[in-house]
């Protein structure tokens, strides 16, 4: 089946959220979708370069040296490669995106956050780069979080249910062609 959507995580992710009543507003998806500029805040921008100074080692100063070491102890060993690009086809939706480094048997991506609650990840939509991963021998999706005080782990396997994440990318096509006339990034769909 030839694709006719690209979709990627953080824009399913953004779609989850206003399904999930978390105070996002169908103009705020259409400017996601239609990639709107906003400027980086200030907690996205922290995120970037702490990921940065874990992977490439820069400016360690500006971050808590114990949090630093752990989230290294919890790097795959060897790091195979970073931002490794990931895509899978489902149906007629082409997944595509980056996982930020990739070990010998597990994807990681790093997360940082203001405040952090256990299964956070659970039904992220980032989970479906391990199908995209698995003929590279990839049998895991591993988040390594810190919100500046401490380090937190969550892990998923091959075998755990992406249901939830299939039906919310057939919900968010549905959206798409309901919306069609107001998306201007046409890169969404492949066919018109």
């Amino acid at each position: 089946m030839t694709p006719a959507y690209r979709f990627y995580p953080t824009l399913l992710n953004t779609f989850s959220r206003f399904l999930n009543g978390d105070n996002l507003t169908e103009q705020q998806v259409l400017d996601a979708i239609n990639r709107v500029p906003s400027p980086t805040t200030a907690a996205q921008q922290r995120g970037i370069s702490f990921e940065e100074t874990l992977v490439k080692g820069t400016e360690e100063e500006q971050f808590n040296a114990e949090i630093l070491q752990k989230m290294r102890k919890l790097l795959p060993r060897p790091i195979v490669d970073t931002q490794v690009y990931c895509q899978w086809q489902i149906d007629d939706v082409l997944f595509y995106g980056y996982v930020d480094l990739i070990g010998k048997y597990k994807a990681v991506d790093i997360k940082t956050t203001g405040s952090y609650k256990p299964g956070r990840y659970l039904f992220n939509h980032q989970n479906l780069y391990l199908h995209a991963l698995k003929r590279h021998g990839i049998k895991l999706m591993e988040y390594l979080i810190t919100d500046f005080t401490d380090v937190y782990v969550e892990s998923y396997a091959l075998t755990h249910p992406i249901d939830r994440q299939l039906e919310e990318i057939r919900l968010f096509k549905a959206f798409i062609n309901e919306h069609r006339d107001q998306i201007t990034d046409k890169k969404i769909m492949i066919i018109e």
